[in-house]
């Protein structure tokens, strides 16, 4: 789009600086309001800081998704000091579950968590996500659950969220949401997009009352084989261009 600068195509961390990177974060956080899946100013999408050791940027408490920009972003420390003054406050819960992984996973770079109506709906059913389709079954064994313990407001809850995602990128907070982490935005936000779609189809299905036809479980682990390693960044560049069309100002 005319007027918009390019920025080199996000193939692995690293490859970015910070302004990169913060524009990337704004983008999927206006991705994440443009297919429906913000709850008001809750929730968030965080990034590490390119170069900054236990640095990353989060949103702003109080902005919708639909407004934030690059230069709107946080940048906190894993114990949530601000580093860099801003005008926002910092929403703590998300500061909690994120700081947890950051400093959990060197692997992960990005962390998205949504309280979407179908994600909440399929946190509370006992049999979890079930690999009914193609879209649940690049989550098939790759997804992990952990229990609610209240409003995710305690230092001591890291350990245990950690522990239960283990080494996997997909989180099912039971009762609460979903959560992606990602070695690259886009990786985190693609994820979160599948897992979004999975849990619409099943909450769908389950609505039908109609029998439903599940594959075998070898099928659904070979589906997801297929799936891996993660899609990375085949449909980023067009989600980009898809915001510039509709808005450019979240790369300010």
């Amino acid at each position: 789009m005319a007027g918009a600068t390019p920025f080199r195509r996000p193939d692995a961390p690293g490859s970015l600086d910070e302004q990169e990177t913060r524009v990337h974060l704004a983008a999927c956080y206006r991705l994440i309001a443009h297919y429906g899946m913000s709850d008001l100013v809750y929730t968030h999408i965080s990034a590490r800081v390119p170069g900054e050791p236990g640095h990353f940027l989060i949103n702003p408490y109080g902005l919708l998704f639909d407004e934030i920009t690059a230069s709107s972003l946080v940048k906190i420390t894993y114990e949530g000091e601000v580093v860099e003054e801003t005008p926002y406050d910092v929403n703590k819960a998300g500061f909690i579950i994120h700081s947890a992984i950051h400093k959990a996973r060197s692997d992960v770079n990005c962390v998205l968590h949504t309280h979407t109506r179908a994600g909440v709906a399929v946190s509370c059913m006992k049999s979890g996500l079930l690999s009914m389709n193609q879209h649940a079954m690049l989550f098939h064994n790759r997804v992990a659950y952990h229990d609610y313990e209240g409003i995710a407001l305690d230092l001591d809850e890291r350990e245990r969220l950690v522990a239960d995602l283990g080494d996997k990128r997909s989180l099912i907070l039971r009762n609460h949401g979903l959560l992606t982490a990602g070695e690259t935005i886009q990786d985190a936000f693609e994820t979160m997009y599948y897992l979004e779609m999975a849990c619409k189809v099943q909450v769908d299905v389950m609505a039908s009352r109609d029998e439903v036809v599940m594959p075998s479980q070898e099928v659904a682990e070979h589906t997801a084989a297929q799936f891996s390693p993660p899609m990375g960044d085949r449909a980023w560049p067009a989600l980009l261009r898809l915001l510039d069309r509709k808005d450019t100002s979240y790369r300010d």
